[in-house]
């Protein structure tokens, strides 16, 4: 099934990625509406030790951007989760970068399979609550990893004005389990039964359990192109 008018499109993760959604969901023909729940904040005067590290592991594009801010070095090798991860790498100056298009698992299969290329220590910079578990899953397969917190994000209070415009929402994307959890929050204390909630996997969804909706539908496989296939389908 497909939508039958453009649809109006809630974004929920934090900036400045709530705008490259935006840009995909518009070039599908739908109305994307930025209201984030969360934002994102980095931890102040970390200081980035680079001894013995071989190799950097991201799992986010916020991750990407916290460390190119806090480090100048360019040199080492990137590891990344999936293709938009990649393109920030890219972008700050990274010139050795690799994309496991896939999930925490992938990435840490991709990285065990190198490991006696990388000869050292991953250095995996990202959230305070990380979605998934990277630095578990490479220690599972026998890699040295060190995990270094840049940022956290943080729930973000809808204001009235935005409140106002959630009757008029058809799609919620959802990124992340905090994301998740924030928003099962907002649907508590104002349901929105006209709402399809799509997010990157069931993992992400499963803070949504029990929320009144008009449907909640997952990724076949976690990256946001898969999710935003599922706009123009049934829930």
């Amino acid at each position: 099934m497909t939508a039958d008018r453009p649809l109006n499109v809630w974004i929920t993760r934090a900036q400045p990625g709530a705008e490259a959604t935006a840009v995909r969901v518009r070039a599908l023909g739908h109305a994307p509406v930025i209201l984030p729940l969360l934002a994102v904040r980095p931890v102040p005067d970390v200081q980035v030790d680079l001894a013995g590290v071989r190799a950097l592991a991201f799992t986010s594009a916020n991750g990407l951007r916290a460390f190119a801010q806090a480090c100048p070095d360019r040199s080492l090798q990137v590891f990344a989760v999936g293709a938009a991860t990649a393109q920030a790498a890219r972008e700050a100056g990274f010139r050795q970068v690799l994309s496991a298009d896939g999930d925490v698992e992938a990435l840490a299969e991709g990285i065990a399979a190198r490991r006696a290329e990388i000869g050292g220590v991953v250095l995996h910079p990202g959230a305070a609550e990380p979605a998934g578990d990277l630095a578990g899953a490479l220690a599972r397969v026998k890699v040295e990893v060190r995990p270094l917190t840049l940022y956290d994000t943080v729930p973000v209070r809808l204001d009235p004005g935005q409140v106002s415009q959630l009757p008029g929402m058809d799609v919620a994307l959802v990124h992340s389990p905090k994301a998740a959890r924030t928003l099962a929050g907002v649907l508590r204390a104002r349901p929105q039964p006209q709402l399809r909630i799509l997010g990157l996997s069931k993992a992400v969804l499963a803070p949504l359990a029990g929320t009144a909706s008009a449907g909640v539908a997952s990724a076949p496989f976690p990256l946001e192109a898969a999710m935003l296939n599922l706009l123009d389908r049934g829930a």
